[in-house]
């Protein structure tokens, strides 16, 4: 936990230097990063949730194709 405080301190130091057209760049950067950790998070959250459900057994391929047919007709 300490560096990362250390960390946000050394980048809090640097940002003053940067120009405004630096600072944008900087914003949309960060924005760009949370969004993309929003979306592995709600991947994972996906992932882990389909493995808690049971799995789905057919007696042949027939028989799963017609399921897939079935559910997008629904």
């Amino acid at each position: 936990m300490n560096t990362t405080v250390q960390e946000i301190e050394h980048i809090n130091e640097l940002l003053p230097k940067l120009s405004e057209p630096a600072l944008l760049e900087v914003k949309d950067f960060v924005g760009y990063i949370l969004e993309k950790q929003k979306k592995h998070k709600a991947f994972v959250d996906r992932v882990l949730k389909a493995e808690k459900e049971t799995p789905i057994r057919f007696e042949s391929v027939e028989d799963a194709v017609k399921a897939v047919f079935d559910e997008a007709q629904d």
